[in-house]
């Protein structure tokens, strides 16, 4: 067992600075997202599994690229930062929007929303769907920010593509940013802190999101891969590197995202196939169930994704002091398929609770690496 005290400027001692192209990725405000671990991650990614540099293979002369699994994607930004190394990637989460914006972030190696379809999408509306003006009336958002998303989308219905994924990302970015600590489990203004995100329209804010989605896209030659599943579900040749970021278990409670981000899971599909509690003050949708959002389940769920995956070349694990199982429990799940184990510690500090109070807002994060 290895345990290295981490820095927060890793990436800059070690494997080089991070990719400077994934400081332009959005900033989606998410439970548990990596963007401060990204120089961690990076050194770490660059360590056990080097991109390899013009070495050719026996079939023809080209670089075998380095593949990469992100198996819980979430906000994008690690999916991202393989793909800005050099990797190969999937990139999967049981969620809509994570794959919609990693199939206009990573998927996508060209194609940007010109200013002439952004204009048509902020104007008058292409039918009279209103299911956001009358489901949250009273709930989220203003009369005019509800109109403006059902307008939107009756444009986005007509799109296809990357234009499409790109549309969408930049609405559920906009609706994240309109919504005090971007979540939406409480209705009202009571978290309102002035901030200039919410104080511009939500077309305002689709328009940036446009923009910043946009200086995303570059092409690399490979061929990238988004999906929306339950990481079961995930069989892929076996990867140089996979990373799992599961939801951590809270010794009480759950780490239910669906109750968190409902209105951006909903969004990503105009609610399409999507059970809303009607009775719920939020109109909440229907929570999909996950075995690592809970105590008594997630020892046998990490268990089976790491015997899933044991075949990578490295595994490597995100979790925290303030969840469980603790860290002692987790390596020893992991060197049942992984003999070689080490463990990267880092003091870090969540961005955001999601109620008064919230105290689990400064842990210790750990990486985990697992080897043969």
């Amino acid at each position: 067992m290895t345990i290295e005290l981490v820095p927060a400027d890793v990436g800059e001692a070690a494997a080089g600075p991070v990719p400077s192209r994934v400081a332009a990725f959005p900033r989606l405000r998410y439970m548990g997202s990596k963007y401060a671990l990204l120089p961690v991650l990076h050194d770490v990614f660059s360590r056990v599994a080097p991109v390899p540099a013009g070495d050719p293979d026996d079939a023809g002369g080209a670089a075998r690229p380095s593949t990469a699994i992100d198996a819980f994607s979430g906000s994008g930004v690690v999916s991202y930062l393989m793909k800005a190394e050099g990797r190969q990637v999937v990139s999967n989460d049981f969620l809509a929007f994570p794959a919609v914006i990693a199939r206009a972030s990573v998927v996508n190696g060209s194609t940007t929303v010109s200013d002439d379809l952004v204009d048509e999408i902020c104007g008058p509306p292409a039918d009279d769907r209103d299911f956001v003006r009358r489901t949250f009336d009273g709930v989220f958002f203003s009369a005019d920010d509800r109109a403006f998303l059902d307008s939107a989308w009756s444009h986005v219905d007509r799109l296809d593509g990357a234009e499409r994924d790109v549309a969408i990302a930049a609405l559920v970015l906009a609706a994240a940013r309109k919504q005090p600590r971007g979540v939406f489990t409480f209705t009202g203004t009571r978290y309102d802190d002035g901030r200039r995100d919410l104080r511009m329209t939500m077309a305002e804010q689709f328009r940036a999101a446009v923009r910043a989605y946009g200086a995303t896209v570059f092409d690399d030659g490979l061929a990238h891969e988004a999906v929306e599943g339950d990481v079961v579900d995930l069989t892929r040749p076996p990867a140089d590197l996979v990373y799992l970021d599961p939801p951590y278990a809270p010794p009480r409670d759950d780490a239910d995202y669906m109750k968190r981000y409902h209105v951006l899971q909903g969004l990503a599909v105009y609610w399409r196939g999507q059970t809303i509690m009607t009775e719920t003050k939020t109109k909440k949708i229907a929570k999909l169930y996950t075995p690592f959002a809970y105590p008594r389940t997630v020892d046998d769920a990490l268990v089976r994704t790491f015997e899933q995956f044991s075949d990578a070349g490295a595994l490597v694990l995100s979790y925290s002091s303030n969840a469980v199982p603790s860290r002692e429990r987790i390596e020893q799940l992991l060197r049942t398929v992984k003999p070689h184990v080490e463990v990267h510690v880092v003091d870090h500090t969540y961005s955001f609770g999601t109620h008064r109070a919230a105290t689990r807002t400064a842990a210790t994060e750990y990486v985990f690496v697992g080897r043969d």
